[in-house]
């Protein structure tokens, strides 16, 4: 065990980009190394981390020569917090990276000859694109090996950031972040700089006590935000003091709401949610349809490239007018709504009711009288009875969860024998997977990666089937 953890990879080229954001080299045997904390075109040493018959793991200790896609990292956290991984390479390599292993996933693992690869979608923002962000209080913030090795004496150890990977109880105070515009970073700031100077305590997360736990800021395209706060516990004065403070430095701020959290983890979606300011809700519009953004709300965290992943997806079903079209995993109904001005009936299956029940909510909205939703696990609910009590689709839209559609999923699709399948992913390697059950039927005609994701390693993918 001693000699695997001190064992050392010289002089490895990195020649590929691998899953989750790896970079590829080779031994002088051959043996594959999957390397993290550098990028392809590298030459590193690396300290093997797990060493497998065919394989190892590890991470670059010494950039020995620099690969000439590296560009200088804009945020002083990089390489920390463990977001933005690939920050260090230049945009264009990142999305040459991504269509290679989009295409490489549906030829190798789907087993698919003889498509079109429509060039890459890339975000026309590479930074600042998201709409959500959520951030964690600490009162035991994470030191870096440098703020470590200074041997000075740090105080005050409270931290409002992110979760350093593989250490849910250590959060990295953050100074800035390249994700969301401002004043995302100004309100974070100004919330922990009044926090530590009003003798707010931070949570405490091994203990299991404080005062506030997360912060979470959403915003629409109008630049309008909405602030959510956790609190583990109700301290009505300290609250209200802070919430005023915001509201009064920050007129962006459209709406104030905070949850009462004791549980042993974060998520929101069994909490009550209490406004304290505005309606509880942003507005968002799409094309001209318009949608009720809350608290809990799912909504793709890039608008602006999920504005395109949806006309590129409507592009793809080449409707007329007069197709039945079913939507699985339609979540709160944004592509079925979507599309449905351009159908004559959209059928979306969901398993979260309340997603559901945003969905029904905004075809009322938006004065859509053609769309049906159903609720339930999709495995159970799209079944025989389901397509025997149903108009049978013309074009089915999936758009699945990473880990793709179950297999009774695929199986009930070759039943009902759609003319066009639209397939969206967000893990190609899953999408193929499923594609490689239904090509005895279908022929991949082409797919288009989309880059959601700018300076991480996450592509979406949108495949088009037609049945043979």
């Amino acid at each position: 065990m001693k000699k695997k953890k001190n064992l050392i990879l010289e002089n490895i080229k990195l020649i590929n980009a691998g899953a989750k954001g790896v970079a590829i080299g080779r031994t002088e045997e051959g043996k594959t190394v999957m390397v993290s904390g550098a990028i392809p075109g590298d030459v590193v040493n690396v300290r093997v981390k797990k060493a497998k018959s065919k394989y190892y793991e590890g991470e670059a200790i010494d950039v020995l020569e620099k690969s000439p896609y590296r560009v200088d990292p804009k945020c002083i956290h990089f390489g920390v917090c463990g977001g933005c991984k690939w920050q260090n390479m230049s945009y264009e390599k990142q999305l040459d990276f991504k269509q290679e292993e989009v295409y490489n996933n549906i030829k190798r693992i789907g087993g698919i000859e003889n498509f079109e690869t429509v060039p890459i979608l890339g975000s026309a923002e590479q930074y600042f694109y998201r709409n959500k962000m959520e951030f964690s209080f600490s009162n035991a913030r994470w030191l870096t090996q440098y703020e470590i090795s200074s041997e000075e004496n740090f105080g005050n150890k409270d931290a409002l950031g992110f979760h350093i990977p593989g250490m849910w109880s250590k959060i990295l105070d953050l100074k800035e972040c390249f994700l969301q515009e401002d004043p995302s970073n100004l309100i974070r700031l100004a919330v922990k700089e009044y926090a530590v100077k009003n003798g707010l305590d931070f949570f405490d997360v091994r203990n299991h006590e404080g005062f506030l736990r997360t912060l979470m800021m959403r915003q629409n395209s109008k630049g309008e935000w909405m602030v959510l706060f956790q609190l583990y516990r109700e301290e009505k004065e300290n609250r209200e003091k802070l919430f005023e403070f915001l509201l009064q430095k920050f007129p962006q701020i459209r709406t104030l709401v905070y949850a009462i959290n004791s549980k042993p983890n974060d998520s929101i979606y069994d909490l009550d949610i209490n406004i304290y300011f505005g309606g509880g809700f942003l507005m968002e519009e799409m094309d001209g349809l318009k949608f009720k953004i809350g608290p809990k709300s799912f909504f793709q965290t890039n608008y602006k490239q999920a504005l395109e992943l949806y006309r590129k997806t409507l592009e793809f079903a080449e409707l007329k007018g007069d197709e039945v079209v079913y939507d699985l995993y339609t979540g709160t109904g944004t592509i079925a709504q979507y599309v449905a001005r351009n159908a004559k009936q959209v059928i979306g299956i969901e398993s979260v009711q309340e997603a559901i029940d945003a969905a029904v909510e905004h075809a009322e909205l938006n004065g859509l009288t053609n769309t049906k939703f159903y609720c339930g696990d999709m495995k159970d609910i799209f079944n025989d009875n389901f397509l025997a009590n149903h108009p049978k689709a013309d074009v089915l839209i999936t758009d699945p969860p990473r880990d793709g559609m179950h297999q009774k999923v695929v199986e009930q699709i070759l039943k009902l024998s759609p003319e066009r399948v639209v397939y969206v992913s967000c893990n190609s390697a899953t999408q193929a997977r499923d594609i490689a059950l239904m090509k005895e039927h279908y022929t991949v005609v082409k797919i288009l990666p989309v880059d959601m994701f700018p300076q991480t390693h996450h592509v979406e993918n949108i495949a088009l089937l037609i049945k043979k």
